[in-house]
């Protein structure tokens, strides 16, 4: 008889977006003449920019000849995204290598994987609210967690506990679920500590894209010392509308160097390279034609166009919020927007609340950890008719 990963025992019974289609399919099978808007799952709902589909059409009629067919390509990605995203990172303040980047599927995958870098007797510092997949990747091993808890108080932004000695930290920023943005002066102290304790920050910059203020660090490599300290992840999927596309990328910098029990240096860089090129074919070459158009400055002007699509829905959110005095984090050079559970509701009873009573879908705080538990968080991604009559029916409520 095998021997089981019992670990996976330490998870909660459902992850937490499955537990909101069950609900919310329960409730439409109940009541089939009512029009449920979803303002829940972080999914994009515009359609791909022309030219990113000019690219992936480019990458189908590739291999349609002998002459230009490709096969397996190189797990690390093909050069030519790299070198454009490489570009990328330059004009928004950072310099990082070509080398330094690796395609793959999407930042949800590459922020699960990565803990297969590192011994399960680690110390992960997460804070709390976060981004489910943080916590349960690191359970599935076993590894013991401290939380660092973000509030109301610090803006959703918990700084270093210099009581605290942590080996891995993941951060996010701009932050999933509550929209917080760390300013370069935050992110520095965060390096510092980092070096301080021989730490690696896990940065999960997938909503960088949506930062509008110059003054604000799209990138952690925007900080002095990042480099030997911090692997930074992003993804098209917010950016450019590939989350049905799948395509993301991870910076693991040749710098990141730390010595093994043996005395002998380990590099990250060649650790996760290593990691790719065994357990990851790579990404289609379709799909990462369709990137490298994204990359152009008028495919990057398309991908915008979109952003500013959601950010007026985010603002709609935040408004109505506004009207009726609750208090919100968020909706600015983010996504979602993450507010107080009104008549000091938890966030699943004010879920099934919502949905009875106006046929809104979010998303419970609860899920995102305890410090969620009061809280809720809308996201922007649907059109301007949806989001507009929703918030009608939420201003109805209260």
């Amino acid at each position: 008889m095998p021997k089981l990963n019992e670990h996976y025992q330490d998870l909660k019974e459902s992850y937490l977006f499955a537990e909101i289609a069950h609900r919310v399919s329960a409730y439409s099978a109940a009541h089939p003449e009512q029009t449920v808007i979803r303002l829940g799952i972080g999914d994009v709902t515009l359609p791909l920019g022309s030219l990113a589909l000019e690219g992936l059409h480019r990458g189908v009629d590739a291999m349609s000849s002998p002459d230009t067919f490709k096969g397996y390509g190189p797990e690390q990605g093909y050069a030519f995204l790299r070198e454009a995203i490489s570009a990328y990172y330059e004009k928004n303040g950072a310099d990082v290598s070509a080398d330094d980047i690796f395609i793959s599927d999407g930042a949800k995958s590459d922020t699960g994987n990565i803990a297969e870098l590192f011994a399960d007797d680690n110390v992960i510092l997460i804070p709390d609210p976060v981004y489910p997949v943080y916590v349960d990747s690191n359970l599935m091993s076993g590894r013991r967690i401290t939380y660092l808890n973000g509030n109301a108080e610090n803006q959703f932004l918990p700084m270093p506990d210099e009581s605290i000695h942590a080996d891995i930290i993941y951060l996010c920023s701009p932050n999933n679920p509550t929209g917080a943005v760390y300013n370069k002066g935050q992110l520095k102290i965060w390096v510092d500590y980092a070096l301080k304790n021989s730490a690696v920050i896990l940065f999960d910059s997938a909503y960088e894209a949506f930062i509008t203020d110059p003054e604000l660090p799209r990138s952690i490599y925007a900080i002095e010392g990042a480099k030997r300290c911090a692997i930074e992840f992003c993804s098209l999927s917010k950016t450019a509308g590939f989350t049905g596309t799948r395509c993301g990328y991870t910076v693991v910098p040749k710098e990141l160097v730390f010595p093994a029990s043996n005395g002998a240096e380990m590099s990250l860089h060649a650790m996760w390279n290593r990691r790719q090129s065994t357990k990851f074919n790579g990404t289609s070459y379709i799909v990462q034609s369709g990137a490298a158009a994204v990359f152009t400055e008028d495919g990057m002007k398309q991908c915008q166009a979109n952003i500013h699509y959601y950010q007026e829905n985010a603002r709609i959110i935040a408004d109505t919020l506004t009207r009726k005095n609750i208090r919100f984090f968020g909706g600015v050079h983010s996504p979602y927007i993450w507010f107080e559970c009104p008549n000091q509701m938890d966030s699943w009873e004010f879920f099934d609340y919502l949905l009875n009573n106006a046929q809104v879908v979010g998303t419970p705080g609860a899920g995102f950890g305890e410090n969620g538990k009061n809280y809720f968080r809308l996201t922007s991604f649907n059109s301007h008719e949806n989001t507009i009559e929703a918030m009608k029916r939420f201003e109805k409520l209260f």
